[in-house]
């Protein structure tokens, strides 16, 4: 009989993890809808973020209905640096390419792992380092393709979102005891705040209202909330590698819906940072560490 409960719980175990790990799956093709959709929006970058998180903060709110505020540094601190990120990644998306915008993001696992030591209290290997080092030779490679004026800050505005994207994860892992569903609401809202001026600066249009609405149900409502259920059945390196799916179709997307192509050294720098970060997760070099949440 204990033979018979062990063998159906394992099997309630495997099922659990399968619809897991489809759901991930699910997560991560919202997520990578963020490039096409911010291109498809025709309207101040700014007005976009900051859109797009007002509908996320109602979904989020509605959710997700026993988050907590605690009001807290942790949840405070979470909170701005999940605005400056959803705020610096629409600003790259419209300034470089989306490849560019969501692969420099991918450097977030570096930063985590740069930080790990002094804020987390956990031990960095020597092979830590060689990510950190392999990671920014691939952002190196980005500036070596021709660009533009714009080109150039949408690069710098993608690096600065994948750095405060590590903090983000950073500041979510202090609020470990009760789920940071706080923050993410908070941050929602504050940057809708901090952008609401730019949304007084023309309209957006019939087909931009509808971007934004998916951007902001779907590409992070939808999107949080599959990876909110999913990673409790999984492991950190599955969540890791299968959200690795984002990187890989927002480019796809993007092409698809705009003919945009990224360049060479940045496809090459792409492959470097992709690369070191999947050895990373494999390898377990960073105690806990699980892809924070992306499609921002």
């Amino acid at each position: 009989m204990g033979s018979g409960l062990n063998a159906r719980n394992g099997r309630l175990i495997a099922v659990k993890r399968e619809k897991a790990l489809a759901l991930l799956m699910g997560a991560a093709l919202c997520w990578s809808l963020g490039g096409v959709l911010i291109k498809w929006v025709d309207w101040n970058p700014m007005a976009i973020a900051g859109a797009r998180s007002l509908i996320a903060a109602v979904f989020v709110w509605f959710a997700f209905p026993g988050m907590r505020f605690t009001w807290s540094f942790y949840q405070i601190a979470g909170a701005f640096a999940y605005a400056a990120n959803m705020v610096t990644f629409v600003l790259a998306n419209k300034m470089t390419t989306a490849a560019n915008a969501v692969l420099l993001q991918y450097t977030a696992p570096a930063w985590v792992a740069l930080f790990s030591a002094w804020f987390l209290r956990e031990r960095i290997r020597r092979s830590d380092w060689v990510v950190i080092s392999l990671v920014m030779g691939g952002i190196v490679l980005f500036f070596m393709d021709r660009l533009t004026f714009s080109g150039f800050w949408g690069n710098i505005s993608a690096i600065a979102s994948g750095f405060v994207f590590g903090w983000v994860f950073l500041l979510f892992r202090r609020q470990k005891e009760h789920a940071p569903y706080g923050s993410l609401f908070l941050g929602n809202v504050l940057a809708g705040i901090i952008c609401l001026p730019f949304m007084f600066q023309g309209s957006p249009g019939a087909k931009g209202i509808v971007g934004l609405f998916l951007l902001g149900v779907v590409q992070i409502g939808v999107a949080y909330s599959l990876y909110s259920v999913a990673s409790r059945h999984v492991t950190a390196i599955d969540a890791a590698l299968i959200l690795l799916l984002e990187p890989l179709l927002n480019p796809v997307w993007t092409y698809l819906g705009h003919g945009e192509i990224p360049g060479r050294w940045a496809m090459v720098g792409g492959a470097i940072i992709l690369g070191a970060i999947t050895w990373q997760a494999v390898g377990k070099r960073v105690s806990g560490i699980q892809r924070p949440v992306s499609g921002v």
